[in-house]
């Protein structure tokens, strides 16, 4: 063939720019995805990527990954990517689109993804009109987990938890989201293809296009229910899986558009810009007079900072106080801040602790799983924390001697009976402040003036702010004490 002749053909279908170019989950498998031969969700993605494409919009575009048989798409896509627990993509999406409302925010989800664990997430948000899209590939099975029935699996289609066929008496009907969701008064857009054949993938990828398309237009919610084929679960070929699609699950799931009011609603713009960190103690309802004159002071040499900071004890202890006033002064320096707590369903004498995060850049996870300071508040926490402090960190701990099976060699340690110090200042129940107070001196991060602002929005009762303070200073001191000693 001359080049002449090569010169005159053009490339009209190729890789879609938003996949990556290679595919690095497996390094042996990086020309393909993890599918198996005949699945829906390959298709689906080609149909999802090359909306992307078209739309102009993968620098914005950020795609909320699910729990199933698509659980790798951050593989695949070359968007923005975050990955969620199971069912709660439609939480994750709201979450992601409000804090980036410039963002074209997609959830994607299979059957029993979405519609068991899932359904109370995909119900509200679609009620709430959440600005997102939402693609829905339904196969009517469990197909990850190996093939037990799901909320849309047929009236007597077999599966492992159904070995005698789907029986409604005991397993109720196949769930039928989009006939649901289109009962409610805020979905902009909602329509159930199929991939039964190529007119129906033809339909298909206008559709998905077009959910996409509603989002960049600024209408509102929209989801596209995908009947898809499983051969491998179904245990049928691929061809004959496709075929069952078209023959058999459109009886139950008939194709459709069940909801469009594309023509009338408005676009809604852009929100306007949440208050700044100068803001919040006013709409906090902290008057101006009770504001300290280092407020907006900055902390110095911040870019050092990156404290992973888990609080234990029993409740009652005041153990998510002192996280909630570290996280507060954070706040209030200028910090990025997380504060997490965690705790039992006793009020007092029940386990609690809680993760709080200190840093100038911004915190890709609330989690303090290692910490470089722990504050254990009594021995069980102790010896369930110990060992996660990383090398170089420090454990604060408050008992009179440090068990000497739980000493380390690569930690700093501080045991003191912080508890008895509180007792007498005037109140045992100021230990954690006291125990605050020796974490603030260790880490050297935070403004005095932070740690007075955070005290007075948290504590109301001036004769308590006037107890912590003094517990705070006692606990600086304690800090100090204990280095001349060495």
């Amino acid at each position: 063939m001359s080049s002449e002749l090569i010169s005159d053909y053009e490339v009209v279908h190729s890789r879609a720019k938003s996949f990556y170019e290679r595919y690095e989950r497996k390094p042996e498998l990086q020309h393909q995805t993890h599918f198996c031969p005949g699945c829906g969700h390959g298709t689906v993605h080609k149909m999802l990527a090359r909306a992307i494409d078209e739309l102009g919009i993968q620098d914005k575009t950020i795609l909320i990954g699910p729990v199933g048989c698509s659980v790798f798409t951050y593989y695949y896509f070359d968007v923005g990517n975050v990955q969620a627990a199971h069912g709660r993509a439609p939480a994750v999406a709201t979450a992601v689109k409000r804090s980036h409302p410039g963002s074209i925010v997609i959830g994607y989800q299979g059957d029993g993804d979405l519609s068991a664990i899932g359904a109370a997430e995909i119900l509200h948000a679609a009620n709430r009109g959440e600005h997102i899209s939402v693609i829905f590939v339904n196969n009517g099975i469990y197909s990850m987990t190996g093939g037990q029935a799901a909320p849309t699996t047929l009236i007597g289609q077999k599966s492992t938890t159904t070995p005698g066929g789907r029986n409604a008496a005991t397993e109720g009907y196949p769930l039928q989201v989009s006939e649901l969701l289109a009962t409610l008064q805020a979905p902009v857009y909602i329509e159930r293809v199929g991939l039964g054949d190529n007119k129906q993938i033809a339909q298909a990828n206008r559709a998905v296009k077009r959910a996409v398309e509603n989002q960049v237009r600024g209408l509102g919610f929209s989801l596209i229910e995908i009947l898809a084929p499983c051969p491998t679960i179904w245990k049928m070929s691929a061809v004959d899986s496709q075929h069952w699609v078209r023959d058999v699950m459109e009886k139950t799931y008939p194709l459709g558009v069940f909801c469009d009011r594309t023509k009338e609603v408005q676009p809604r713009g852009l929100p306007e810009a949440g208050p700044s960190l100068d803001q919040i103690p006013h709409i906090l309802g902290v008057a101006d007079e009770d504001l300290p004159e280092g407020n907006s002071a900055v902390v110095e040499k911040a870019e050092d900072i990156d404290l992973h900071v888990r609080v234990a004890g029993f409740g009652g202890q005041g153990v998510l106080l002192l996280g909630e006033v570290l996280a507060e002064a954070g706040l209030d320096a200028g910090l990025e801040v997380s504060w997490l707590p965690s705790y039992g369903p006793e009020m007092r004498s029940g386990t609690s602790n809680c993760h709080v995060r200190l840093s100038s850049q911004p915190i890709d996870s609330p989690l303090v799983t290692v910490p470089n300071i722990l504050i254990a508040m009594n021995e069980p926490s102790l010896r369930k924390f110990d060992l996660s402090v990383r090398p170089g960190g420090w454990v604060i701990y408050n008992g009179d001697t440090f068990p000497a099976d739980c000493m380390r060699e690569d930690v700093h340690v501080l045991a003191l009976p912080f508890t008895q110090v509180a007792h007498e200042l005037g109140d045992a129940r100021a230990c954690n402040m006291v125990m605050l107070g020796t974490l603030l001196e260790i880490a050297n991060s935070l403004p005095q003036a932070s740690i007075d602002v955070a005290l007075r929005r948290l504590i109301k009762n001036p004769k308590w702010v006037e107890l912590d303070e003094r517990a705070l200073t006692r606990g600086r001191e304690l800090f100090k004490e204990s280095l001349q000693e060495v």
